[in-house]
């Protein structure tokens, strides 16, 4: 089954605790803080893998986490960091951000990875935290909450050349006549409901990969029909086979019409060389016909090529053709320069926001150091206290006009305002 759309969460591991310990040893009664830090969350990272072509597996699985990091141990012995979560998609994946829409990858390259979510790093031993004034910490970081996204993944095709046309052209019966893929094939519109590769051998040297593009009809590019779910698998081809119905009433209508849907979806698109065959020609009617749709093209300064996908007349011209097409066309700055995109943003903002009961602060840094925090220390409050003095959250929320014994919410935990 080929999927080209799924929707999933995934969420990189939480980093292990940091440890409170002191060393206790025979004949050192007071020996030093020792606790170790923990170890770092795993990542979440998608990379490309070419023996997959569908995002098939992400139909039965939603949710992917990965690992969280070990708790720190004494003798300053560091938790075990936790190995990286690679989920494998296809060349070809677009990643989005499923709650903004916001583009987050493109990857079409062998071996392209991208890390979507960083895992959390490990919260530190209280051996860490000795100094000249505080040779004895009871103090420890939790570890750091691993990131967390919920996020679309679109797969359009890769292919050199596009096979297009409106339904029931014969363009599964080409892709067959000239690769080893085995589409579906009958006597009635849309077949096909879904893409198909092939590799079509043109010589010793020369492949080209084909691609299979659903039929379009009129409107395609608002939805109709198989619409925009298919449409979007041309974008990555270069060279377009314009597959023509040779029983068709009007050929010319038919190719005018593509040719609107694929401007109308995306101007580029018509941009893109076509190689226009006429298909069916081993049949009687279509032969006798043949000239006067020839005349039809000729008069728009298109040369069609006449083949049969059923008995492969001229396909081996078809393919040279469209190899020579291929070589005349370069590589746009888009094909040979993929852009990964990374979201960017100020994990020192902060917003407050007055709630029912109470006041709400959200930002990335007060809410990392909250869930970092042992709350059952109070040196560990202490230093938390000191975060929202450097952050300026303790100012802001003065400002605000917050008072003794108000409830002030920082991610999940509820804390109560004292001067």
């Amino acid at each position: 089954m080929f999927i080209d759309e799924a929707k999933i969460y995934v969420k990189s591991g939480k980093g292990g605790d940091g440890a409170v310990h002191f060393r206790r040893e025979k004949y050192i009664p007071r020996g030093g803080p020792d606790g170790g830090d923990g170890g770092k969350g795993g990542n979440v990272i998608f990379k490309v893998l070419s023996t997959i072509n569908t995002l098939y597996e992400f139909q039965h699985q939603h949710r992917f986490y990965a690992e969280d990091g070990k708790r720190g141990g004494r003798s300053n012995r560091t938790g075990h960091s936790s190995e990286d979560l690679v989920i494998h998609v296809p060349a070809g994946t677009t990643i989005y951000d499923s709650d903004s829409g916001e583009v987050i990858a493109d990857l079409v390259n062998e071996n392209q990875e991208i890390l979507l979510c960083k895992g959390g790093r490990g919260g530190r031993g209280n051996a860490r935290f000795a100094n000249s004034r505080d040779q004895a910490p009871r103090v420890a970081e939790k570890g750091e909450s691993g990131q967390e996204r919920n996020i679309r993944l679109e797969l359009k095709l890769i292919a050199d050349v596009g096979i297009i046309g409106v339904p029931n052209a014969g363009k599964s019966t080409l892709l067959a006549a000239v690769t080893n893929a085995k589409p579906k094939i009958a006597d009635y519109p849309f077949t096909t409901i879904e893409p198909n590769l092939g590799v079509a051998r043109v010589n010793d040297d020369q492949t080209l990969v084909m691609a299979d593009i659903p039929g379009l009809i009129e409107g395609a590019h608002t939805g109709s029909g198989l619409g925009f779910e298919f449409l979007r698998h041309i974008k990555r081809t270069r060279v377009i086979i314009h597959l023509l119905d040779g029983l068709a009433e009007d050929p010319l209508l038919d190719f005018a019409q593509i040719n609107s849907e694929l401007s109308l979806f995306d101007p580029d698109l018509a941009k893109k060389p076509q190689i226009v065959a006429v298909n069916k020609m081993d049949m009687p009617e279509v032969q006798n016909r043949w000239r006067d749709i020839q005349k039809k093209f000729n008069k728009k300064g298109i040369s069609p090529i006449q083949i049969s996908a059923v008995t492969g007349a001229n396909l081996r011209s078809l393919l040279f053709k469209a190899l020579e097409l291929l070589r005349e066309t370069p590589i746009t700055p888009q094909e040979s320069i993929v852009p990964i995109y990374y979201p960017q943003s100020d994990p020192r903002k902060y917003e407050i926001h007055r709630a029912s009961n109470g006041w709400r602060i959200s930002g990335e840094s007060i809410e990392r150091a909250a869930a970092m925090t042992y709350w059952e220390n109070d040196a560990s409050i202490r230093r938390f206290q000191k975060i929202l003095e450097k952050l300026g959250i303790d100012e802001a929320l003065r400002k605000a006009g917050v008072k003794e014994g108000d409830m002030v919410n920082i991610g999940d935990y509820e804390l109560e305002w004292s001067d």
